[in-house]
């Protein structure tokens, strides 16, 4: 992936007191250009090539076209690998940290995008039914990448994704009937009525965390048992890291090929869509932020906490608006603009967490202090 997350400075690295930016590899540092480029490209590959969508369409895993599929796989893989799964009971320990991210994920995420989709879209029904499914969809899969690059940590990560891969199961359908039917019928606004496929999301969470995560587990205890902890760490996760980022990018092409027509047709309903998103992550964020500095979870903790809140899994929302309300819906096009928004603010949150982590957590022994320049392969 990068280099922010390696383990050892190498001797040109920039020093712990030189700006976060200077600190950055030039990948890292250009990674938000990387992704408004590759959301270009989709959107090129989608308008430019006749018949593209059909074909990336064609085949699928569960309900996600398999390029996109291979994609999420990708970019799962390096980052699973890289947690010590040794040290998980030291994560379940904290209830602090435990209880603080089941009540911003399953409680306050869902109530806050509820209430913006209807507070900013109250004319346009079909696109807040779409984004309260994206605020039902708890993310399962970027969140790892997004903490990894601002240097959380992994081991929380790991269990709090698997927390919500869990309540995905559980609850999605639950509280999509909720949220759509029960909720605004209290309140005396208009319901909808929609069926959530439990066997939709089970595939989806086997398939894109369960494949990764134990092909990540495999590679650390064999490599560790085989060649130590020190060749794992410092030789071979440098060397599949990047491969991550490159499968960021190319999800992001195959996402934005498979929906380019829907978004350059109507590029006004995508701002009135994207509106609420950034008032989400802004606030889920911040407010998740502050919470784990309140609870003193320590910077990497607090990292951690504020990324699994605000980051939302698209894929599956994007899964569920198509099954349920087709590929040409309204709902099916605010879950693509979801990850049109949320890549390039929660990269931008990134930097804010690693700017913050200097600043507010002074002798934090989780801040990082150095950020080693990428190895040449």
């Amino acid at each position: 992936m990068s280099d922010l997350v390696g383990e050892a400075v190498s001797p040109g690295a920039p020093g712990p007191e030189a700006p976060v930016l200077a600190r950055l590899s030039t990948l890292d540092r250009f990674l938000p250009v990387w992704i408004i480029v590759a959301m270009a490209a989709g959107l090129l590959l989608g308008r430019g090539v006749p018949g593209l969508d059909d074909a990336l369409d064609a085949v699928r895993v569960g309900e996600v076209s398999l390029p996109i599929a291979i994609g999420l796989l990708l970019m799962m893989y390096p980052v699973l690998a890289k947690v010590r799964y040794s040290e998980l009971d030291r994560v379940t320990g904290d209830r602090r940290l435990l209880a603080a991210s089941l009540v911003l994920n399953w409680l306050l995420g869902p109530a806050l995008m509820f209430a913006l989709a209807w507070l900013l879209l109250p004319d346009l029904p079909e696109y807040r039914t779409g984004l309260v499914i994206v605020g039902l969809a708890r993310c399962i899969a970027m969140v790892l990448i997004w903490n990894d690059l601002s240097c959380g940590d992994r081991e929380a990560a790991a269990v709090l994704v698997a927390i919500n891969s869990v309540f995905q199961i559980v609850a999605f359908a639950a509280l999509g009937w909720f949220y759509l039917q029960v909720l605004p019928g209290w309140l005396g606004l208009s319901t909808t009525s929609a069926e959530f496929s439990v066997a939709a999301i089970v595939v989806s969470v086997l398939v894109f965390l369960g494949i990764p995560l134990l092909a990540g587990f495999l590679t650390r205890t064999i490599g560790e048992r085989t060649k130590g902890r020190d060749w794992y760490e410092g030789r071979f996760l440098p060397r599949i890291g990047p491969v991550a980022l490159y499968g960021l990018l190319f999800t992001i092409v195959m996402l934005f090929a498979l929906q380019g027509d829907a978004i350059a047709s109507h590029p006004w309903d995508v701002v009135r869509i994207a509106l609420p998103l950034l008032a989400y992550f802004a606030l889920m964020f911040g407010g998740s932020f502050l919470l784990g500095m309140r609870l003193r979870l320590g910077y990497a903790k607090t990292a951690t906490l504020a990324f699994t809140a605000a980051g939302n899994n698209f894929e599956l929302a994007i899964a569920v608006a198509i099954g349920t309300f087709g590929v040409t819906s309204g709902q099916a096009l605010a879950g693509v603009v979801g990850p049109l928004i949320e890549v390039p603010v929660l990269v931008a949150l990134v930097y804010v967490s690693l700017w913050a982590a200097r600043r507010w957590f002074p002798g934090d022994p989780s801040v990082p202090t150095a950020v080693p320049a990428r190895r040449s392969s």
